[in-house]
């Protein structure tokens, strides 16, 4: 399909005045001031699944709320400091904090775009799915058999989340249903059949996307080889006009390189809280206490983000190597963007 969404893409060249002052932040004056468009927030840092290829299962699926006053709170003072979007998702379940839809409430009254990273099994619960941008489901197999291996649950979670995808469908409003997958050796071959089980449910995409080896993550995959299942990936995704190949992320995995040498989208972008407060500027290392910039619980937004910690997460990331970070990362299609505008193109004025 055309991916109108641009999830194998960077939607950065939308935001004009955002570039212009990532790549005018030469002084330290002008760094802190420059807001992130996007950030990624952790409200339940336990899970109800343990998704095999997980890849923060080294932090462990505490038992943590992030706090609902607090984060409230936050919610209101951002949209006045120029965030423009909420995502839901983070180490844990989302869907598990019992006050989930407040903080949808929460993010509608402060004018922030909001979305959902889930694994759908609790999607029942969120009352508010026609007051978000979109929801993803992480739904990794074709089959149940599969499913409940990967995800590491039974196989009548199967039945739930389907059942709830195709109940999100009815009462979405305008706002964007769609599921994606972790492509892997092991389930590869379930897609054609999850492909036409997300048409039938009448979601409005599925994402089929690489295994990408995380920075700290327990589980270590080198049995991956992209090449072996590429041909019949592309072959899903041209019978079925709903599917999102990530062919930008298939292509860094399988060159094992990244498209850029310097990451310019930290700490500038996007950020990143935990469920117990922290916020960090990359999710890529969460375990790196030299990302972590400050606590929500005890600072506003404003404090940690003008902060001495975030000066030095600044500083440290003008020589910072990229060959630390895993391929795939979320700011990987954005840090590309940012290169070809620090270095330029050649034959840029034959527009």
């Amino acid at each position: 399909m055309s991916d109108r969404f641009r999830i194998d893409s960077t939607k950065i060249q939308f935001h004009p005045r955002h570039v212009l002052e990532v790549m005018g932040a030469d002084t330290w004056e002008k760094a802190k001031k420059t807001y992130p468009i996007y950030w990624e927030i952790t409200t339940s840092a336990a899970c109800n699944h343990r998704c095999t290829f997980c890849s923060v299962d080294a932090i462990g699926y505490p038992a943590i709320l992030i706090d609902r006053f607090i984060l409230s709170k936050r919610l209101e003072e951002v949209s006045k400091l120029g965030i423009k979007s909420v995502m839901f998702g983070g180490t844990g379940e989302p869907l598990l904090h019992k006050n989930i839809n407040s903080f949808v409430y929460s993010a509608k009254i402060a004018k922030l775009d909001s979305a959902f990273t889930t694994n759908g099994i609790l999607l029942n619960k969120l009352n508010t799915l026609d007051l978000c941008q979109w929801v993803k489901i992480s739904l990794n197999a074709g089959t149940p058999e599969s499913y409940a291996k990967i995800h590491k649950t039974d196989t009548q979670d199967w039945e739930i989340v389907w059942r709830n995808i195709r109940d999100a469908v009815k009462r979405k409003g305008a706002c964007a249903v769609g599921v994606q997958c972790v492509v892997l050796p092991e389930n590869y071959r379930d897609m054609g059949n999850l492909a036409r089980l997300v048409t039938d449910a009448g979601a409005d995409y599925l994402v089929l996307k690489p295994y990408s080896q995380a920075t700290f993550s327990i589980v270590q995959r080198t049995d991956i080889d992209y090449r072996q299942m590429n041909d019949y990936l592309q072959s899903v995704a041209q019978e079925f006009p709903n599917v999102i190949l990530r062919t930008n992320a298939i292509t860094n995995e399988i060159t094992g390189k990244h498209n850029f040498d310097k990451c310019r989208a930290t700490p500038f972008t996007w950020v990143y809280s935990m469920a117990d407060g922290r916020v960090f500027t990359c999710s890529a290392h969460l375990l790196d206490q030299k990302f972590c910039i400050g606590n929500l619980n005890n600072q506003s937004f404003q404090e940690i983000w003008e902060g001495e910690e975030r000066r030095k997460n600044w500083e440290m990331m003008k020589e910072f190597d990229i060959h630390n970070c895993r391929l795939s990362c979320r700011m990987a299609q954005t840090n590309t963007y940012l290169e070809q505008l620090a270095l330029g193109v050649e034959h840029a004025n034959f527009i």
